[in-house]
Order: C-alpha cells, then structure tokens, then sequence
C-alpha cells in the first residue's frame, strides 16, 4: 500500500505568456483547499526589470533574463519544507516589490515561464504540467490582459510577442518534453469568438498514474469527450483525451462525480471551479473545470505516494 509522502507536494505549472497558468492554478488551489496551498509565480525570479530587458533586448523566457539557480534553490528548499524569502516582480508595471516570506504548505503550486528549464528544478516536482494552448487563442488571451490589466499598449504587446518568437523554440516549447501532462486549449468550433466554450486535449504521459476513464465509455452517450492511443511528437505511445466545449451539462458532470469520487479528500468548492474569470464571476467551462480536476487529482494522489508503475 502507498506509504503517504512527508514532503510538501510540489505541483509544477509552466507555460508562455497567457497560456492560462493563473487560471488553471486558482482552480487547482481552490480543488485542493486554499488553506492547504501555497501558490507562487517563478517568474518572480526575473534578472531584470521591463525597461531593463527593453534595453538589452531580451526577452522574459531568455534564461539570460532570470536568475535560475536561484529559482532551482528556492524549489528545493520549498519541497524540503523550509521556507524562502521570495522576490517579487510586479507584472502591472514590470518592476521589484518587496521581497516575500514564504511559507509551503501541504501543497506548492509553483507557476512560471521556465520551470523545467534545468534538471535540477525538474527533479523538485511531484507533477509537471504544460500548457500549450492554440496560438491564435493564447495571443487574443494576451492582447486583452496585457492591455487591461498590465499597463501595455497594443503595439508593446505586439512588439514582445514578435520578441517571443524567436526565443519560444529555443527557451520555451523544449519544456514540453519533461511534462507528465501536456494541456491544448482551443476554441470551440462555431463558438463565435466566445473565450469560455473551450475545447481542450489533454496528452497523459505514463509518467503518472492517470485515472481509469472506462467508465465513462460503458455503452452509453460519450457524445463531447474521446479517449485515444496516440503518438507524440515523439514517437512514443500516449493517452489523449478530448473535451469538447459543446459537451452536455448531464456528460460533463458524470466526468467530474468520477473523478471527485478518486479524490474524497478534496471535497471543496465545486461551484467556482472551471471559471476563466472568478473575480468576475464568468461562465462556467467544462473543459477548464475537467482539467482542474484532472490535475487536483494527480496533486491528492502524488500526496498519497501513488506513482505510475
């Protein structure tokens, strides 16, 4: 029988720029109880401020723009269950706050632009997650926050997503190969622009012990949900499992009892879960809330000391 792990369960979350990372953070935390967690961004750990990357040309996914070691120290010390004193980068105006105590709870989820960077930031996580969201939706998701919400202008915003483009390949999308689960969100087909009727495709690696989805496939309806054998770009055999955004309010619900039912001791706040926008009560996505799910359960059951065999 699993023996229950002594060290804080650290949940790793990486993606580029507006890839949905806040979001699929909250609802996780909320899943697994916000008093047990404690959510931090690495990307905290930048080198430099926004005017100062302007001004050597850099990019924030440029390893040069961070500081890595220290972020790979903080992450050990977080899974070892001491606390850090974290920077803090203000995303609003792109400068340094005052450095913050950090305490880990039960559960670290840990956000960021280059979490998988190094072997040795690697080696602290329980479950790796990362989000790879169509293009053309995860630059609409950016125009709109960094426009409203961070103090850019349009063309800045379009500026920095030119930068990123040539760094992506280099920094950012080789971090996909480490994750146990690789998220797509899209937008739905016919969904008239809507950003809350997602489709979404989950590739489940055999890193973890994924949850037994048969019987949702016992004869009746499936209609909005495919579980597949695939190839990844790799070559290597995978599980892919497809939510579409259409997907029945009955359907979906029989997918979140069963995997409620997996994770008893994360019987929360259901309502909430599966929302783009909480603070403004938003509609609610099936997808979103299945994928918080999926990833709250991974988190309680790596807790629990189940490993993929």
């Amino acid at each position: 029988m699993p023996k229950r792990v002594e060290h804080p369960i650290i949940l790793g979350i990486v993606g580029d720029s507006a890839s949905g990372k806040t979001t699929l953070s909250a609802g996780v935390a909320q899943i697994l109880g916000e008093d047990r967690c404690t959510v931090l961004c690495t990307d905290d750990y930048h080198r430099y401020d926004r005017r100062e990357r302007g001004e050597k040309g850099l990019s924030a996914i440029d390893p040069r723009a961070n500081y890595l070691d220290i972020m790979e120290q903080a992450l050990r010390h977080l899974r070892e269950g001491d606390p850090i004193l974290k920077p803090i980068y203000d995303h609003r105006n792109g400068t340094f706050g005052r450095p913050k105590y950090v305490k880990p709870k039960e559960f670290v989820i840990a956000e960021g632009l280059l979490g998988y960077t190094t072997r040795a930031m690697r080696d602290c996580y329980d479950v790796k997650i990362y989000l790879d969201p169509d293009e053309d939706l995860r630059v609409k998701w950016k125009m709109h926050r960094d426009t409203t919400k961070r103090g850019y202008r349009r063309e800045e915003v379009l500026a920095s997503l030119e930068k990123r483009r040539e760094d992506a390949p280099k920094y950012m999308h080789p971090q996909r190969t480490f994750a146990d689960i690789v998220i797509r969100f899209q937008t739905t087909q016919g969904a008239n622009g809507s950003d809350t009727q997602l489709d979404v495709r989950h590739i489940l690696r055999p890193t973890l012990p994924h949850p037994d989805f048969g019987p949702l496939f016992d004869g009746s309806s499936n209609a909005g949900l495919r579980l597949e054998l695939a190839r990844d770009r790799d070559g290597k055999p995978v599980d892919v499992l497809e939510i579409n955004g259409n997907i029945s309010d009955q359907h979906a619900e029989r997918i979140e009892d069963l995997l409620w039912n997996l994770i008893p001791e994360a019987g929360h706040l259901r309502d909430q879960v599966g929302r783009i926008d909480v603070a403004n009560g938003s509609p609610r996505s099936h997808p979103l809330a299945l994928t918080q799910l999926l990833v709250g359960y991974h988190a309680v059951k790596a807790a629990m000391g189940v490993r993929a065999y």
